[in-house]
């Protein structure tokens, strides 16, 4: 329905993206991945995905078309919904999660927040040939920021993570690593804690 947004934006935050276009704001939940490029951006473009639901229509954005194409190829396993494609999105870049499934590697994935045993093996055996035959490649600049630990911690409850947990995995990751410069390092540090 919507392919893509491009315009000027507005906001950005580890989860949600807010982009005017012709004066219309679309607000666009994004993955870490996607944050990690738009991070020193003013504009841009972003794919998108509608996932309609009975209660909500909510847009998703990807700064480029394999992380698109990943998350709903992650959408057609069964018992796999679109929070849960976002949050395996935002804890592996798009590469070392095709990769994981491409040889089965089910502790990677398990390693993720809601992803079970039964789950990982389930994504591993749907989406295991649809993936050898794609590889997507993307790399993560840096963030400069003073609101690292703020940053991260709206992003994981923007995530579904509890508040009290995601502070709690925070300060472990800050703590543990107090040289980490990059929001998306510090988040995912932060869920493979909780």
């Amino acid at each position: 329905m919507i392919a893509f947004v491009r315009g000027q934006f507005v906001l950005k935050t580890p989860a949600v993206v807010h982009i005017e276009a012709n004066g219309v704001g679309y607000e666009l939940h994004i993955s870490l991945n996607t944050y990690s490029h738009i991070q020193s951006l003013d504009k841009g473009l972003l794919y998108t995905h509608l996932h309609i639901k009975e209660d909500a229509h909510t847009l998703y954005g990807f700064f480029d078309v394999a992380e698109k194409e990943l998350f709903q190829q992650l959408l057609s396993v069964s018992g796999v919904g679109a929070a849960t494609a976002r949050m395996m999105l935002s804890s592996l870049k798009p590469e070392e999660l095709s990769a994981a499934i491409v040889q089965g590697n089910t502790r990677l994935l398990e390693s993720i927040k809601g992803i079970g045993k039964k789950s990982a093996e389930r994504i591993v055996l749907e989406l295991k040939d649809k993936l050898s035959k794609s590889k997507p490649g993307l790399n993560i600049s840096p963030l400069i920021n003073n609101t690292l630990e703020q940053d991260a911690l709206n992003a994981l409850i923007a995530l579904g993570i509890a508040r009290s947990s995601a502070e709690q995995a925070v300060q472990r990751v800050v703590k543990a690593e107090p040289s980490l410069s990059a929001v998306e390092e510090i988040i995912k540090k932060a869920l493979k804690t909780i």
